[in-house]
């Protein structure tokens, strides 16, 4: 598997394996509660990491604070290689499982605790601060509490997700961004607020390249594949794969900071999800689906 070093000019640069796996399925319906099949779920992620997986992503607002626990049941003590990534600036209402955002200095401040707490680390390796629709506190004053933390040493990079490229160059004038986290796939590559289904505009995997930031796309396989047209589906039929497969591979062949997270709550589909990285897509495949 090819490999991506996140923050490669910091003085603690993280080199991951390309195919990461994200958490947020291992919960119960509505990315709330414990999952339906427990041991399944510690299962997937042992499973992961046996294979070749080095980046995880969580947040402790999956859940809730669900995702944390089973990363920490299932694979603590953590091997070297491996790289948490969490998220801050959400969290959930118990009463309607909504998503009101958490983003005030001292409530980012909590939520890194709590990651800190639940993950059983002295400092996140990784954390993208989540821009959420409606958030009253300026988007300057969160990303000001996240250096803040970092400084603190609770942090060893600050990254950002759910940002348009205004937003992305706005912390880029604060402090190093070490890496984005934005929903990205072959049909889908605008930012969007994606509770309310409003575009918030803007490609920032240009921006990305430019700077030489690590982008983490999210949602890839869920709004990506039912928009992706014939060709998608063309290809994949003919190289005897799915269009699931298809999709994460024109990702890894798309950048090479491109890291997707594929995320599934099974065994079997996670072997399939990691058997995209063997796909090869010549320039010609790449032209084809445009």
């Amino acid at each position: 598997m090819q490999t991506l070093t996140i923050a490669p000019n910091s003085s603690q640069p993280l080199t991951v394996n390309r195919l990461g796996y994200g958490t947020m399925r291992l919960t119960g319906p509505g990315i709330w509660g414990e999952p339906a099949d427990r041991p399944q779920a510690l299962e997937v992620l042992k499973t992961a990491v046996a294979n070749g997986v080095t980046f995880i992503d969580t947040a402790d607002y999956y859940g809730d604070d669900i995702t944390n626990r089973l990363i920490a049941e299932a694979l603590y003590p953590y091997g070297k290689d491996l790289v948490i990534c969490t998220k801050v600036g959400a969290t959930r209402n118990p009463a309607d499982k909504s998503w009101p955002a958490f983003n005030r200095p001292e409530q980012l401040r909590q939520s890194i605790e709590r990651n800190l707490r639940t993950l059983k680390q002295e400092a996140v390796q990784l954390v993208h601060f989540r821009v959420m629709p409606g958030a009253e506190v300026p988007f300057a004053e969160s990303m000001g509490a996240m250096y803040d933390l970092q400084r603190e040493g609770k942090i060893q990079h600050v990254g950002v997700s759910n940002v348009t490229p205004e937003e992305l160059t706005a912390a880029l004038g604060m402090g190093e961004v070490a890496s984005v986290e934005n929903m990205y796939s072959y049909a889908q590559r605008t930012t969007m607020n994606d509770g309310h289904g409003e575009t918030r505009g803007g490609e920032v995997l240009p921006l990305c390249e430019q700077h030489g930031i690590a982008f983490v796309p999210f949602f890839s396989l869920v709004h990506g594949l039912p928009n992706a047209g014939n060709k998608l589906a063309e290809l994949a039929q003919q190289k005897g794969v799915t269009e699931a497969q298809l999709n994460i591979a024109w990702l890894l062949h798309k950048s090479p900071l491109l890291l997707p997270i594929p995320g599934t709550s099974s065994v079997a589909h996670l072997r399939e999800n990691l058997a995209a990285a063997n796909i090869e897509l010549s320039a010609e495949d790449m032209a084809y689906l445009g």
